[in-house]
């Protein structure tokens, strides 16, 4: 346990929750693909594929983790499982959240043509994507890094005039 808190530079015991829900996380995501490639039910051929994408899939993410700790300007390594989290999360909702809204404004893809119907769900999730990043970035204690983030990418789509 030492070395998983000098490693991640945790000081207080609550910021193990991150490894702890990335670990999770990642072996979700292992199971989730390595049932993809088998039909069948086979649960010791199962386990073994879900450990090897997970170890994979774990190296792939420590080499991500590595080049990202010198771009973003953070104080502590377990704030990459944090940031990681908020964009995991933020993109599911703002689907999730999406399609409520589209059926209640009346849009549906009988009433308009299929390529029309997919710019607005893309166009709404966006509009959603950009409120709940900051939102949830808050809620896991991220809210200047996300801030910034969004001013960064309202500038890029030509925004300047909202983040000044």
């Amino acid at each position: 346990m030492k070395k998983l808190k000098e490693r991640w530079e945790i000081v207080k015991n609550w910021q193990l929750i991150f490894p702890l829900l990335g670990i999770v996380g990642l072996g979700y995501s292992a199971f989730r693909l390595s049932s993809l490639f088998l039909k069948e039910q086979h649960i010791a051929l199962n386990i073994a594929l879900t450990a090897g994408i997970f170890f994979l899939l774990l190296k792939f993410v420590l080499f991500i983790f590595k080049k990202l700790e010198s771009k973003w300007d953070i104080k502590y390594r377990w704030e990459l499982i944090s940031i990681f989290l908020v964009f995991a999360i933020t993109g599911s909702s703002s689907v999730f959240i999406g399609k409520p809204i589209i059926k209640f404004i009346g849009i549906t893809k009988d009433n308009l043509p299929a390529f029309a119907y997919w710019i607005l769900y893309i166009l709404i999730g966006f509009i959603f994507y950009q409120i709940l990043l900051v939102a949830i970035g808050w809620l896991f204690g991220q809210y200047h890094f996300f801030w910034n983030f969004e001013k960064k990418m309202l500038k890029r789509l030509g925004f300047k005039k909202f983040v000044e």
